[in-house]
């Protein structure tokens, strides 16, 4: 069993529609969905503001490049345009960590080869990334540069002009469980 902690985001067209079409995809496997946040647009691009969230999924015969895959896989669906690097997009879903069993606190999957790097480079800079993780998983955690670090203390790490730019935003996705 693994479980993967994906962070998803939008800025061009039905964001939400295409948020909630990521958790929609992942079905049963949905374990924990974040509210949704807006926040603004991150690496220095002029752009409008994001709808972001994160999604803890579980399922028992998916690896970090099955779940790489099926991220891109949803990109793809959503009609994403690899342009402008951290420009604009229909939607953007990173895999931030996956753990090679169920269990949250069970060791990280890590990589950096094959287009794919686990645990995500850049997570723990992102207040986009951390907000709605937190609000999903409040004992979540991650390792960074070879040590485990609960997202509350990267959160605390980042500047607090970024955190104030990632607001609760006044709509919610709904997991499998849930009627909209």
């Amino acid at each position: 069993m693994s479980r993967v902690v994906l962070s998803i985001g939008s800025n061009l067209g039905d964001r939400m529609a295409r948020l909630q079409a990521a958790v929609d995809a992942l079905g049963d496997r949905v374990v924990a969905v974040s509210p949704v946040f807006q926040s603004d647009p991150w690496g220095g691009v002029e752009q409008g503001p994001f709808l972001n969230a994160v999604i803890v999924a579980e399922d028992p015969s998916l690896d970090g490049a099955d779940w790489l895959d099926f991220a891109q896989r949803l990109e793809r669906e959503a009609d994403r345009v690899r342009g402008q690097k951290w420009g604009p997009r229909t939607l953007d879903v990173d895999l931030i960590t996956v753990h090679n069993e169920a269990n949250p606190d069970s060791p990280e999957e890590f990589s950096r080869s094959d287009g794919l790097t686990l645990p995500h480079p850049l997570a723990h800079l992102r207040a986009f990334v951390l907000i709605p993780w937190l609000a999903a998983d409040p004992d979540a955690w991650l390792t960074v540069a070879g040590v485990r670090r609960t997202a509350v203390h990267l959160l605390d790490q980042i500047d607090a002009a970024e955190r104030a730019g990632v607001h609760r935003f006044d709509a919610e996705l709904h997991g499998p469980d849930q009627k909209a």
